[in-house]
């Protein structure tokens, strides 16, 4: 059947096409040039750079339903080791306007007017004009697996993932990660 071939090319053909104008969107910015949320990927490949740099061990402890084992390692690609942090910017055009800031003291608070949002809930802390800690709240649930994050980074001092799955035919598994500074 030739149409049906021509069909599934002229398919692919627009797929690869949707794809590549989806990755060539701009970041969401205010018309004074600025982010319209807190630039979370920056500064995590800001502290990627400062912490290879620095390149001092780190205790890392990594869990896996409830086995643990700690290492004392040097993390030679904290790009990588951060990634989940970079990854959960909310700085896309798309969400512009879906979420609600709240400032409260020290603190710049997030959250997502749209449940569908894998990022629901963002907390950004300042101590003396300097950020201080960032947690953030990751779920995502479609027919295949449900999954539930909660990161946390103090600068110099720690990084927490605890991360909970729930595959259907395969199961839940939990993961926690920390390395201590």
């Amino acid at each position: 059947m030739h149409w049906c071939k021509a069909s599934r090319y002229n398919l692919i053909g627009l797929f690869t096409l949707l794809l590549a104008a989806y990755g060539c969107k701009p970041d969401v910015k205010q018309s004074n040039g600025t982010l319209k949320y807190f630039d979370l990927s920056g500064y995590f490949k800001a502290e990627a750079a400062r912490l290879s740099k620095k390149a001092k061990p780190v205790v890392k402890t990594v869990s896996y339903n409830g086995q643990a084992e700690t290492k004392n390692i040097l993390i030679r690609n904290w790009p990588r080791e951060l990634d989940l942090f970079s990854s959960s910017d909310i700085n896309k055009a798309a969400w512009k306007d879906s979420y609600n800031i709240a400032k409260a003291g020290d603190s710049v608070v997030y959250t997502a007017i749209d449940t569908n949002l894998h990022t629901r809930k963002m907390v950004i802390r300042f101590s003396r004009g300097r950020l201080s800690g960032v947690a953030i709240t990751n779920f995502t649930k479609n027919m295949l697996y449900q999954t539930g994050e909660k990161l946390i980074y103090y600068p110099d001092s720690l990084y927490y993932i605890e991360k909970h799955q729930h595959v259907k035919l395969l199961g839940a598994n939990n993961y926690q990660i920390s390395g201590k500074f």
